[in-house]
């Protein structure tokens, strides 16, 4: 299986929301999803009780896909694009 490396630890991610302000997301990594692929909470940031905002999972393939409601599909391309491209600061 040729599993992509993307996220690994929990990280902040800046999204600009269509309908409403633009907000900052908590972007956790999970457990492998069915050992086929990664999975990546979605969480609001800055909140004591964090409203959950879905899930994205990768394949082994890197294809992901949006398990939830609350996220256009704008928002879910801006947090795939994000968790694909980040880089650890030094």
């Amino acid at each position: 299986m040729n599993m992509h490396s993307y996220l690994t630890r929990e990280a902040k991610a800046f999204v600009k929301r269509r309908n409403g302000p633009d907000e900052v997301i908590r972007v956790v990594p999970d457990l492998l999803y069915n050992n086929t692929g990664q999975c990546y909470q979605l969480y609001t940031a800055f909140e004591e009780d964090p409203d959950d905002l879905g899930r994205i999972l990768f394949d082994e393939n890197g294809f992901w896909i949006y398990d939830g409601n609350l996220l256009s599909v704008t928002e879910q391309e801006q947090l795939a694009d994000f968790i694909i491209n980040y880089i650890e600061r030094l």
